[in-house]
Protein backbone atom coordinates (compact mmCIF):
# COMPACT_ATOMS: atom_id res chain seq x y z
CA UNK A 1 0.00 0.00 0.00
CA UNK A 2 1.33 3.20 -0.86
CA UNK A 3 2.24 5.80 1.98
CA UNK A 4 -0.49 8.46 1.63
CA UNK A 5 -0.57 11.86 3.78
CA UNK A 6 -3.83 11.87 6.10
CA UNK A 7 -4.95 14.85 4.00
CA UNK A 8 -3.86 13.48 0.69
CA UNK A 9 -7.38 13.16 -1.92
CA UNK A 10 -10.50 11.86 -0.88
CA UNK A 11 -11.42 7.94 -2.92
CA UNK A 12 -14.78 7.53 -4.17
CA UNK A 13 -16.36 4.65 -5.24
CA UNK A 14 -19.53 4.04 -6.86
CA UNK A 15 -20.72 6.82 -9.26
CA UNK A 16 -24.27 5.80 -10.31
CA UNK A 17 -27.75 7.92 -9.43
CA UNK A 18 -26.72 9.42 -6.48
CA UNK A 19 -23.22 8.50 -6.85
CA UNK A 20 -22.03 11.01 -9.73
CA UNK A 21 -23.73 14.17 -8.68
CA UNK A 22 -22.33 13.85 -4.68
CA UNK A 23 -18.81 12.89 -6.28
CA UNK A 24 -18.92 15.93 -9.06
CA UNK A 25 -20.13 18.49 -5.69
CA UNK A 26 -16.97 16.98 -4.16
CA UNK A 27 -15.02 17.73 -6.89
CA UNK A 28 -16.32 21.39 -7.85
CA UNK A 29 -15.75 22.49 -4.16
CA UNK A 30 -12.24 21.82 -4.62
CA UNK A 31 -11.78 18.48 -3.08
CA UNK A 32 -8.63 16.28 -4.51
CA UNK A 33 -10.68 13.05 -5.95
CA UNK A 34 -9.85 9.81 -7.03
CA UNK A 35 -12.63 7.84 -8.14
CA UNK A 36 -13.35 4.40 -9.66
CA UNK A 37 -16.64 2.95 -10.92
CA UNK A 38 -17.98 -0.61 -12.41
CA UNK A 39 -18.92 1.01 -15.28
CA UNK A 40 -16.08 3.13 -16.19
CA UNK A 41 -18.16 5.34 -18.46
CA UNK A 42 -19.73 6.81 -15.68
CA UNK A 43 -16.53 8.38 -14.16
CA UNK A 44 -15.90 10.46 -17.37
CA UNK A 45 -17.77 13.50 -16.33
CA UNK A 46 -15.46 13.36 -12.93
CA UNK A 47 -12.48 13.72 -15.08
CA UNK A 48 -13.66 16.08 -16.89
CA UNK A 49 -14.35 17.57 -13.33
CA UNK A 50 -10.69 17.04 -12.52
CA UNK A 51 -10.71 14.09 -10.57
CA UNK A 52 -8.13 11.34 -11.30
CA UNK A 53 -10.08 8.21 -12.66
CA UNK A 54 -8.46 5.10 -11.07
CA UNK A 55 -7.89 1.90 -13.04
CA UNK A 56 -9.76 -0.22 -9.80
CA UNK A 57 -10.60 0.02 -6.66
CA UNK A 58 -7.10 -0.93 -5.27
CA UNK A 59 -6.00 2.26 -7.09
CA UNK A 60 -8.04 4.40 -5.02
CA UNK A 61 -7.25 2.65 -1.61
CA UNK A 62 -3.53 3.30 -2.31
CA UNK A 63 -4.00 6.94 -3.33
CA UNK A 64 -6.74 7.57 -1.00
CA UNK A 65 -6.44 7.57 2.86
CA UNK A 66 -10.34 8.16 3.28
CA UNK A 67 -12.31 6.60 1.13
CA UNK A 68 -16.25 7.21 0.59
CA UNK A 69 -18.46 4.58 -0.90
CA UNK A 70 -21.62 4.90 -2.71
CA UNK A 71 -22.70 0.93 -3.77
CA UNK A 72 -26.16 -0.08 -3.61
CA UNK A 73 -26.45 -3.52 -1.98
CA UNK A 74 -24.81 -5.42 0.72
CA UNK A 75 -23.18 -8.41 -1.89
CA UNK A 76 -22.17 -5.33 -3.75
CA UNK A 77 -19.92 -3.72 -0.89
CA UNK A 78 -18.91 -6.53 0.42
CA UNK A 79 -17.61 -7.87 -3.21
CA UNK A 80 -16.19 -4.44 -3.95
CA UNK A 81 -13.88 -4.28 -0.89
CA UNK A 82 -13.21 -8.42 -1.37
CA UNK A 83 -14.57 -8.27 1.99
CA UNK A 84 -13.80 -12.18 3.24
CA UNK A 85 -10.83 -12.48 1.45
CA UNK A 86 -6.97 -11.39 2.66
CA UNK A 87 -7.58 -8.39 -0.14
CA UNK A 88 -10.15 -6.98 2.35
CA UNK A 89 -7.44 -6.43 4.97
CA UNK A 90 -5.00 -4.80 2.16
CA UNK A 91 -7.42 -2.01 1.20
CA UNK A 92 -9.12 -1.15 4.51
CA UNK A 93 -5.94 -1.00 6.66
CA UNK A 94 -5.31 2.13 7.72
CA UNK A 95 -8.26 3.91 5.80
CA UNK A 96 -10.98 5.47 6.93
CA UNK A 97 -14.04 3.34 4.89
CA UNK A 98 -17.61 5.63 4.69
CA UNK A 99 -20.27 3.86 3.55
CA UNK A 100 -23.28 6.48 2.33
CA UNK A 101 -25.55 3.54 1.09
CA UNK A 102 -28.83 2.21 2.70
CA UNK A 103 -28.10 -1.07 3.95
CA UNK A 104 -29.04 -2.94 7.30
CA UNK A 105 -28.14 -1.94 10.46
CA UNK A 106 -26.51 -4.98 11.61
CA UNK A 107 -24.60 -5.39 8.53
CA UNK A 108 -22.82 -1.96 9.31
CA UNK A 109 -22.24 -2.93 12.44
CA UNK A 110 -20.51 -6.21 11.14
CA UNK A 111 -18.57 -5.00 8.88
CA UNK A 112 -17.35 -1.56 11.03
CA UNK A 113 -16.00 -4.90 13.39
CA UNK A 114 -14.28 -6.21 10.14
CA UNK A 115 -12.55 -2.82 9.23
CA UNK A 116 -11.68 -2.67 13.00
CA UNK A 117 -10.21 -6.12 13.63
CA UNK A 118 -7.82 -5.21 9.85
CA UNK A 119 -6.40 -2.04 11.09
CA UNK A 120 -9.13 0.64 9.93
CA UNK A 121 -11.70 2.94 10.88
CA UNK A 122 -15.47 2.85 10.07
CA UNK A 123 -18.66 5.28 9.73
CA UNK A 124 -21.93 4.93 8.11
CA UNK A 125 -23.55 7.77 6.65
CA UNK A 126 -26.40 6.89 4.52
CA UNK A 127 -27.80 10.24 2.90
CA UNK A 128 -31.62 10.90 2.56
CA UNK A 129 -32.66 12.39 -0.37
CA UNK A 130 -32.46 11.64 -4.39
CA UNK A 131 -30.69 12.56 -7.47
CA UNK A 132 -32.22 15.95 -7.52
CA UNK A 133 -31.42 16.54 -4.08
CA UNK A 134 -28.00 15.01 -4.74
CA UNK A 135 -26.56 17.32 -7.65
CA UNK A 136 -28.22 20.49 -5.89
CA UNK A 137 -25.37 19.50 -3.00
CA UNK A 138 -28.66 19.33 -0.56
CA UNK A 139 -28.74 15.80 1.11
CA UNK A 140 -29.08 15.27 4.93
CA UNK A 141 -26.54 12.57 5.86
CA UNK A 142 -27.25 10.52 9.17
CA UNK A 143 -24.28 9.85 10.85
CA UNK A 144 -23.15 6.36 12.82
CA UNK A 145 -19.45 5.72 14.07
CA UNK A 146 -17.32 6.84 16.62
CA UNK A 147 -17.03 11.01 17.59
CA UNK A 148 -13.94 11.63 16.50
CA UNK A 149 -14.39 9.89 12.86
CA UNK A 150 -17.75 11.21 12.48
CA UNK A 151 -15.97 14.54 12.89
CA UNK A 152 -13.45 14.23 10.38
CA UNK A 153 -16.21 12.75 8.02
CA UNK A 154 -18.41 15.55 8.09
CA UNK A 155 -15.64 18.05 6.61
CA UNK A 156 -15.30 15.19 3.67
CA UNK A 157 -19.06 15.16 2.65
CA UNK A 158 -20.15 18.77 3.29
CA UNK A 159 -20.08 20.02 -0.19
CA UNK A 160 -22.70 17.06 -0.82
CA UNK A 161 -25.34 18.10 2.04
CA UNK A 162 -27.22 20.39 3.53
CA UNK A 163 -27.09 18.76 6.81
CA UNK A 164 -25.33 16.38 8.81
CA UNK A 165 -27.13 14.61 11.87
CA UNK A 166 -25.01 12.82 14.72
CA UNK A 167 -27.09 9.87 15.37
CA UNK A 168 -24.85 7.50 17.71
CA UNK A 169 -22.54 4.55 17.04
CA UNK A 170 -22.72 2.35 13.91
CA UNK A 171 -25.83 0.92 13.32
CA UNK A 172 -27.89 4.32 14.33
CA UNK A 173 -27.54 6.38 11.44
CA UNK A 174 -29.13 3.36 9.40
CA UNK A 175 -31.95 2.54 11.82
CA UNK A 176 -32.60 6.36 11.61
CA UNK A 177 -32.67 6.13 7.42
CA UNK A 178 -35.07 3.22 7.77
CA UNK A 179 -37.34 5.33 9.90
CA UNK A 180 -36.90 8.69 7.75
CA UNK A 181 -38.10 6.38 4.74
CA UNK A 182 -41.14 4.77 6.49
CA UNK A 183 -42.51 8.08 5.69
CA UNK A 184 -41.22 8.63 2.49
CA UNK A 185 -42.10 5.24 1.23
CA UNK A 186 -45.78 5.90 2.20
CA UNK A 187 -45.90 9.61 1.18
CA UNK A 188 -44.90 8.77 -2.83
CA UNK A 189 -47.55 5.95 -2.64
CA UNK A 190 -50.09 8.13 -1.18
CA UNK A 191 -49.17 10.76 -3.62
CA UNK A 192 -49.36 8.67 -6.11
CA UNK A 193 -52.91 7.59 -5.29
CA UNK A 194 -54.17 11.22 -5.19
CA UNK A 195 -52.88 11.89 -8.68
CA UNK A 196 -54.82 8.74 -9.84
CA UNK A 197 -57.91 9.63 -8.18
CA UNK A 198 -57.88 13.39 -9.13
CA UNK A 199 -56.79 12.09 -12.84
CA UNK A 200 -59.79 9.25 -13.05
CA UNK A 201 -62.14 11.63 -11.45
CA UNK A 202 -61.91 14.14 -14.62
CA UNK A 203 -59.54 17.12 -12.07
CA UNK A 204 -57.68 19.60 -13.86
CA UNK A 205 -54.62 18.19 -12.76
CA UNK A 206 -52.40 21.61 -13.04
CA UNK A 207 -55.28 22.88 -10.42
CA UNK A 208 -54.47 19.78 -8.22
CA UNK A 209 -50.70 20.54 -8.41
CA UNK A 210 -51.56 24.24 -7.72
CA UNK A 211 -53.84 22.97 -4.45
CA UNK A 212 -51.13 20.71 -3.10
CA UNK A 213 -48.61 23.28 -3.28
CA UNK A 214 -50.75 26.09 -2.35
CA UNK A 215 -51.31 23.87 1.35
CA UNK A 216 -49.99 22.69 4.02
CA UNK A 217 -48.86 19.62 2.77
CA UNK A 218 -46.30 21.71 -0.07
CA UNK A 219 -42.97 20.54 0.03
CA UNK A 220 -39.53 19.52 -2.00
CA UNK A 221 -41.40 15.92 -2.59
CA UNK A 222 -44.48 17.29 -4.06
CA UNK A 223 -43.23 20.24 -6.03
CA UNK A 224 -40.57 17.48 -7.56
CA UNK A 225 -43.56 14.34 -8.21
CA UNK A 226 -46.59 15.58 -8.78
CA UNK A 227 -45.24 16.94 -12.40
CA UNK A 228 -43.66 13.56 -13.16
CA UNK A 229 -47.11 11.68 -11.66
CA UNK A 230 -49.06 14.14 -14.04
CA UNK A 231 -46.78 13.48 -17.08
CA UNK A 232 -46.40 9.87 -16.22
CA UNK A 233 -42.76 10.98 -16.41
CA UNK A 234 -40.86 8.42 -14.90
CA UNK A 235 -36.64 9.21 -15.06
CA UNK A 236 -35.21 7.72 -12.14
CA UNK A 237 -34.22 9.80 -9.17
CA UNK A 238 -34.63 7.04 -6.67
CA UNK A 239 -35.18 3.60 -8.01
CA UNK A 240 -38.63 1.61 -8.26
CA UNK A 241 -36.79 -1.25 -7.11
CA UNK A 242 -34.35 0.78 -4.35
CA UNK A 243 -37.43 1.97 -3.02
CA UNK A 244 -39.05 -1.77 -2.93
CA UNK A 245 -35.94 -3.19 -1.69
CA UNK A 246 -35.65 -0.80 1.32
CA UNK A 247 -39.35 -1.06 1.87
CA UNK A 248 -38.93 -4.61 2.81
CA UNK A 249 -35.31 -4.25 4.84
CA UNK A 250 -37.61 -1.91 6.94
CA UNK A 251 -40.37 -4.58 7.21
CA UNK A 252 -37.92 -7.29 8.51
CA UNK A 253 -36.28 -5.05 11.22
CA UNK A 254 -39.82 -4.07 12.11
CA UNK A 255 -40.97 -7.62 12.57
CA UNK A 256 -37.49 -8.19 14.32
CA UNK A 257 -38.49 -5.92 16.68
CA UNK A 258 -42.37 -6.87 16.90
CA UNK A 259 -43.29 -3.77 15.52
CA UNK A 260 -46.22 -3.37 13.30
CA UNK A 261 -46.65 -1.63 9.83
CA UNK A 262 -49.11 -1.32 8.39
CA UNK A 263 -48.82 1.81 6.19
CA UNK A 264 -45.44 0.44 4.78
CA UNK A 265 -46.66 -3.22 4.18
CA UNK A 266 -49.53 -1.68 1.81
CA UNK A 267 -46.75 0.46 0.29
CA UNK A 268 -44.33 -1.82 -0.26
CA UNK A 269 -46.90 -4.42 -1.97
CA UNK A 270 -47.42 -0.99 -4.62
CA UNK A 271 -43.51 -1.12 -5.02
CA UNK A 272 -43.51 -4.75 -5.98
CA UNK A 273 -46.09 -4.62 -8.16
CA UNK A 274 -44.43 -1.62 -9.88
CA UNK A 275 -41.37 -3.69 -10.67
CA UNK A 276 -43.11 -6.65 -12.15
CA UNK A 277 -44.61 -3.99 -14.27
CA UNK A 278 -41.64 -3.22 -16.04
CA UNK A 279 -40.40 -0.29 -13.85
CA UNK A 280 -37.57 -1.61 -11.69
CA UNK A 281 -35.10 1.05 -12.94
CA UNK A 282 -37.96 3.60 -13.48
CA UNK A 283 -38.25 6.29 -10.85
CA UNK A 284 -40.01 5.17 -7.60
CA UNK A 285 -42.92 8.01 -8.59
CA UNK A 286 -43.91 4.54 -11.14
CA UNK A 287 -45.73 3.22 -8.32
CA UNK A 288 -48.45 5.13 -10.03
CA UNK A 289 -48.46 2.41 -12.53
CA UNK A 290 -49.28 -0.05 -10.12
CA UNK A 291 -52.12 1.74 -8.74
CA UNK A 292 -53.71 2.32 -11.65
CA UNK A 293 -53.45 -1.60 -13.37
CA UNK A 294 -55.25 -2.38 -9.93
CA UNK A 295 -58.06 -0.10 -10.90
CA UNK A 296 -58.03 -1.41 -14.44
CA UNK A 297 -58.39 -5.02 -13.14
CA UNK A 298 -61.55 -3.65 -11.02
CA UNK A 299 -64.74 -4.40 -12.39
CA UNK A 300 -66.60 -0.95 -13.73
CA UNK A 301 -69.14 0.91 -11.70
CA UNK A 302 -72.87 -0.81 -12.44
CA UNK A 303 -74.78 0.70 -14.76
Amino acid sequence: MADVPPDGPVGFVGLGVMGQPMALNLARAGTSLVVWNRTPERAEPLRAAGAVVAADVEEVFDRARTVVLMLVGEAVLDAVLQRGTPGFARLVRDHLVVSTASNSPAHSRALAADVAAAGGRYVEAPVSGSRRPAEAGALVALLGGDPDDVAEVRGVLAPTCRAQLDCGGVGSGLMMKLAVNVYLDVTMAGLAEAVHFADRQGLDLTTFGAAIDAGQMASDLTRVKVPKLVAHEFGVQAATEDAYANARLIAAEARAAGLATPLLDAAAALYGESVDLGHARDDMSSVLSAIEARTDAEPGPPV
